[in-house]
């Protein structure tokens, strides 16, 4: 890393049901170094995707596995006179990680608070005001994840029908990197196109999470259009179910842009994702039934 590249580092607030309903508790950790009480964080390793830098960093220091939510803001201050960053998530503690955390001279312990507690025992005032702006938003969310399909060579040189179109080296590389970083979510039903390169960039993540691919015709291309697509997606952000959808370019962006627009949200400046990227929109429930954008992030594979 260059001197003056910006440090990257990832981070969550862990939170799990307190004792009353709608309450709940924050884990925090002593770093001993520094004598400093903060979230779970840590620097990415080299070529480490963010996403897989937060649930290894905040699983190693805690022991606990996180489900990852909406994101928070970014924080950004001076380390050693170099920028650093930490993402940060709001994330559900859904069990014990593998190979539990112990005390060592990193953390060397981690206490469950309540928000009001927690804020009171916090070091810094940039985790304070994280600490707010998670109590601003929904504490329940759950993730709709539009992928497009990774790289399938050139279209110009199969010769076969389209639908047939497999994925090339490096498309199934990243679907295979893509089963990781999803899982960050938790479970998600996985719903596909009804081609080749569609159908083999989740099916990695079909074989981690023991999830049966569905193919569904309002998102294959051919035989679709924009409001077709998106009533079908509107069906599925309704009805409280982690989904993944996996389609393809040209529906990518009528995909998001309508699913913004119906649900109030503002559309990003570019909504289009590159092969093998994805928006994921963090949905909370919302009245008569229709949810509401939490949070939207896009990442690439």
């Amino acid at each position: 890393m260059a001197d003056g590249e910006p440090i990257r580092a990832a981070g969550a607030l862990l939170w799990r049901d307190g004792r009353d309903p709608g309450s709940p508790e924050v884990a925090l950790v002593h770093r001993p170094k520094y004598d400093d009480w903060s979230f779970p964080k840590g620097k990415a390793k080299a070529g480490e995707h963010v996403l897989r830098a937060v649930v290894r960093e905040v699983s190693e220091e805690t022991g606990f596995a996180p489900r990852l939510g909406r994101r928070l803001p970014s924080v950004g201050y001076l380390k050693d006179d170099r920028p650093k960053r930490v993402d940060y998530w709001a994330a559900r503690c859904v069990g014990s990680a593998p190979g539990h955390a112990v005390p060592n001279d990193e953390v060397d312990r981690l206490d469950w608070l309540p928000v009001a507690e927690a804020e009171r025992r916090l070091t810094y005032s940039h985790d304070v005001d994280l600490l707010r702006e998670f109590g601003t938003g929904p504490l329940h969310t759950w993730p709709l994840v539009i992928l497009r399909h990774a790289t399938a060579g050139e279209k110009r040189l199969w010769k076969e029908p389209d639908e047939l179109r497999p994925l090339d080296a490096r498309g199934r590389a990243d679907a295979v990197a893509l089963a990781g970083l999803l899982a960050g979510y938790g479970p998600a039903r996985p719903i596909s196109s009804a081609t080749a390169r569609c159908l083999d960039t989740v099916l990695p993540y079909a074989r981690r999470t023991g999830a049966v691919v569905v193919t569904d015709p309002a998102f294959t291309l051919g035989e679709t259009g924009a409001e077709r697509a998106c009533d079908r997606l509107l069906e599925l952000a309704g009805d409280g179910v982690p989904a993944l959808v996996c389609t393809h370019g040209e529906i990518v962006s009528d995909l998001i842009t309508g699913l913004c627009r119906r649900l109030g949200e503002k559309v990003p400046d570019e909504p289009s994702l590159r092969k093998g990227a994805f928006w994921t929109a963090h949905l909370s429930g919302g009245e008569q039934g229709v949810p509401s954008i939490a949070a939207l992030e896009r990442h690439a594979p």
